[in-house]
This record gives structure tokens, sequence and C-alpha cells, in this order.
């Protein structure tokens, strides 16, 4: 195993979706490791720093956010030495995350490695461009459940969310998530997870995504994942995963949001036909 390539495996969704808790069922498969959200992508690209992108540059955010990644959620600030000290462009940059996450497969004997951060739906581009290899697991929930749970959530732990969400912020992210998934799917290398029916049949849509993966599938997937789940989730941000999946049958958008914004919430959603998706 040492010797061969590992496979990357990218998971996106907009928040709120339940990428965290396909992420845990994954990562409980002996051959497959996974770390909480790097949000390498998001912080890779510097869309707000014109000059750098023109020159290829990284942004100036990355590195103290990867700083914090290794030394405070993974209590690993050994991997800080394999983080380039000098380099400043984007591409080599890119070439040393890749090596951290084949280094930290290679430790525990894995050949999968996954990255699930739900920004990175925003990059497929430039990932598929530099990592010709990946595979991509998209997964969509009722529209109405994500913008009800992720208006929720942010606005109970804002200091998670870089502020509380606004409702028309809520639908917009998970518009432009289903869209940029829909732009995918013709692909042999992305497959598309529907949540309510992995809730509901978990083992059926897990051999499904282990022949997409190219693994067998694994009973530890379904009995390991709450244990898995412990080392993947931040405290306070609002992820429970631990205490199993969350109830399809939700009521939450009727209990978080009065009559007329729920009207205006079904209206957005119609528009674009992803109320029920």
């Amino acid at each position: 195993m040492h010797n061969k390539l590992k496979l990357p495996l990218f998971l996106f969704g907009c928040p709120r979706s339940g990428t965290t808790y396909l992420q845990s069922l994954l990562t409980a498969h002996p051959e497959i490791i996974s770390l909480p959200e790097t949000k390498f992508f998001h912080y890779l690209l510097p869309d707000n720093e014109p000059k750098r992108r023109i020159l290829g540059m990284a942004s100036r955010r990355l590195r103290p956010k990867l700083e914090t990644l290794f030394k405070n959620e993974m209590n690993r600030p050994d991997l800080l030495k394999y983080l380039p000290k000098n380099i400043l462009f984007i591409r080599q940059y890119t070439r040393r995350f890749l090596k951290i996450m084949n280094l930290l497969a290679e430790e525990q004997g894995k050949s999968i490695w996954l990255e699930k951060t739900p920004e990175h739906i925003r990059y497929i581009d430039y990932i598929e461009k530099n990592l010709p290899i990946a595979k991509f697991i998209h997964i969509q929930r009722n529209g109405i459940d994500v913008v009800a749970s992720l208006y929720e959530v942010s606005n109970k732990y804002p200091k998670f969310w870089y502020g509380g969400f606004d409702i028309d912020h809520c639908i917009e992210r998970w518009i432009e998530a289903v869209n940029i998934t829909s732009q995918h799917l013709h692909k042999d290398n992305h497959i598309l997870v529907n949540y309510e029916q992995l809730v509901d049949d978990t083992p059926t849509i897990l051999k499904e995504l282990c022949k997409f993966i190219g693994i067998e599938f694994d009973n530890k997937m379904l009995e390991d994942y709450q244990e898995t789940a412990k080392s993947l989730i931040r405290k306070q941000s609002g992820r429970i995963v631990s205490q199993g999946a969350v109830n399809t049958k939700s009521q939450k958008f009727y209990q978080v949001f009065d009559k007329s914004q729920q009207e205006y919430i079904l209206r957005r959603l119609t528009e674009v036909g992803q109320e029920q998706n």
C-alpha cells in the first residue's frame, strides 16, 4: 500500500446538507482518512487580491489558516514544517498541501484521503486541473430544511459561521451549490447523493459510493461513524453527528420562520425548482 498513489476524494454540498454526516460514514471505512475542514483552496486562491492572482501567487490569508488548522484543530504542529516558508506561488503551495494529505494517509496505512470543505465546490475546475485522478461526491438536501438549519445554526453560533446569516444568504448558498453541482454531474468522476435517501437507506447508498470510489463496502462504516465524527467536528459549531443523522421529517422550517418568511422562502426556491431537491 505504501507505494501506491493515494486517491484524493472531495465531498461537497451546501452547509447543513449532511456533509459532515456523510464524511463521518466514509471516514469510518478502513481505507479512508479525513480531517477537519481545511478550507485550503478557499484561502489559497486570492479572489480579492487581483495582483496576486495575476501573478499566480497564493493569498496572504492561507498560511495563518493552515497554522490554526494544524496546531489548534488537529494538534499536529509538526506538519508546519512541510509548509513553504518562502514559496509564494499557488501551484507550489498546492503541491505541498497534497504532500501533507498523502503523508497523513501514509501514516495510518490508508489508500484514500477525503477532504470535506463546502466552499471548495467553487474551485472544482482548479482541483480537477491539478488533481486529475480525484473523485468528487456531491450531497444535496431538501431546500427548505437547509435554509432553516443554516439560518438557525449560523445565528446560534456566529463565531463559527463568520456572523449570523440572513435568509437571502441562506437561500443563495443553497441555490449556488445546486447549480454548480448540476454543471459537473455528466462527468464520470462526480456522483450525487440525496441526503434523504442516505438517511432512509444508508447501507444501499454507501455501497453505491464504495463502488464509485473503487473499494469494498465495510460494515464499520455503519458501526463506527459516530466515533469517527468526534475527530472531525469543531466543538460548539452546531454539528451533532455523534447523535445521529438529522431527521428528514424535520419541522424546523415551520418553527424557525413565521408565515411571511416561509412564503418568501418557498417562492424563492420555487423559482428555481429547488424546494424539494
